[in-house]
């Protein structure tokens, strides 16, 4: 069994880089405010640390797709990141911008290279939001160095730790799979599919609880599929659309109703 205590009374959305909006650029303080103001608790966004350590928000490794600059994030300081403008429109948000600006927020963070890894754990120190946060990678030697740094920090699962959890439906084994995950993953987040193979279903919902973790969906931005997802259970889906995602949460009974 985890040791995390159940972090949602029912099914919610988080919104994927902010969610898509007109006239917005995925991942910028723009974006995430108008999540917040339609009513949207949970962030996911990735980050990348510049030369000089600081983390920002954005996917990708480089510049190339949101602003048409050759240039990889951690080739530029700080100070020269702030002023660059996205295509979309808007500039590439520092995290702590994003955590101060939007203090009701809660954030699922996507550490996505080695060496964003110390920056992301001085951040938590330096700016006391372990209590806001949720730390995720693909990669579990990411993850095994941010939970021996940062212990009591949530945590979703990685690939290797989500296969292994995934084995738990096989005959005679428990229910979290052959190996019991650390105790601070409190959520598997997992794709619908996987190279067409569902992974995502009734009994994989049920394990997931009956392990004391929340299952969580990626990235869904159908009404139909949302509401099929709600219907096995799921706690969250991460979504573009945030304004489809709410309608249909709000269509969707809370835990105990």
């Amino acid at each position: 069994m985890n040791s995390q205590p159940k972090v949602t009374s029912g099914p919610d959305i988080i919104a994927h880089r902010g969610g898509l909006w007109a006239g917005m650029s995925e991942n910028t303080l723009e974006a995430f405010r108008a999540a917040a103001d339609a009513g949207v608790h949970w962030m996911e966004t990735d980050v990348h640390a510049s030369a000089d350590g600081v983390l920002f928000a954005a996917h990708d490794a480089d510049l190339a797709r949101i602003a048409g600059r050759p240039h990889s994030i951690r080739e530029l300081p700080a100070a020269e990141l702030d002023d660059v403008e996205l295509i979309a429109g808007g500039r590439l948000p520092r995290l702590e911008e994003l955590v101060e600006e939007l203090p009701a927020v809660e954030w699922n963070i996507d550490v996505k290279a080695e060496h964003s890894i110390g920056p992301m754990i001085r951040f938590v120190h330096n700016f006391s939001v372990g209590q806001r946060i949720r730390l995720a990678s693909f990669d579990s030697a990411t993850l095994r160095r941010l939970r021996t740094a940062l212990p009591g920090v949530r945590t979703s699962t990685g690939t290797t730790e989500t296969a292994l959890f995934a084995l738990g439906g096989l005959p005679l084994m428990p229910d979290h799979g052959p190996v019991p995950l650390p105790p601070d993953v409190d959520a598997l987040q997992v794709p619908r599919r996987f190279n067409g193979i569902p992974v995502v279903t009734g009994d994989f919902v049920d394990r997931a609880h009956a392990s004391g973790l929340l299952a969580h969906v990626w990235t869904i931005n159908d009404a139909e599929d949302m509401a099929a997802l709600f219907a096995l259970g799921v706690d969250a889906v991460v979504t573009d659309d945030v304004t489809i995602g709410l309608e249909v949460l709000a269509r969707t009974p809370r835990t105990g109703e």
